[in-house]
């Protein structure tokens, strides 16, 4: 069985306050996410986040394929950090820690991503081909929309 490991870390010119109030309100995650990929809320995102949360989505990843993936926030604590885990959906395993904490002039946000693909020796085989890039281009995309939002960090 194999797990992959995705690591991101951004600095953004914004208080932890700011930090956390966007990134715990669910609705945000579709201004974060690319457009063709037809995210759209269902149901659980009517609350700021909590632990025990249920959020429904539909989300359009690969050649048009409509695919419903429902999460769970599983971790919690204000302005510190949030665990969603993936309940229902496209992996076997979705597990995505996202911590943020105060740095000089700004916060540092840090996303921790532990996955596995289903379909066993297929799965791995399509992961550098497909999954990993497809995941890469999301997260960058992230970088550059939250950028604009929030300005650049400058040391």
């Amino acid at each position: 069985m194999k797990i992959y490991r995705l690591h991101k870390k951004q600095n953004l010119p914004i208080s932890i306050n700011e930090a956390w109030a966007f990134l715990s309100d669910p609705k945000n995650l579709k201004v974060i996410t690319p457009d063709y990929m037809g995210f759209n809320i269902l149901s659980g995102a009517e609350r700021p986040m909590y632990a025990g949360q249920i959020i429904q989505y539909i989300v359009t990843p690969v050649m048009g394929i409509k695919t419903k993936w429902v999460t769970e926030i599983t971790h919690c604590i204000d302005k510190e950090y949030f665990v969603d885990e993936q309940r229902f959906g496209p992996y076997s395993l979705w597990h995505h820690k996202h911590f943020i904490k105060e740095i000089d002039g700004g916060v540092e946000m840090e996303d921790i991503i532990d996955y596995k693909i289903p379909f066993g020796l297929l799965g791995q085989l399509v992961h550098p081909i497909l999954v990993k890039p497809k995941l890469e281009e999301i997260f960058n995309y992230r970088t550059k929309k939250l950028e604009e939002l929030f300005g650049t960090y400058k040391i």
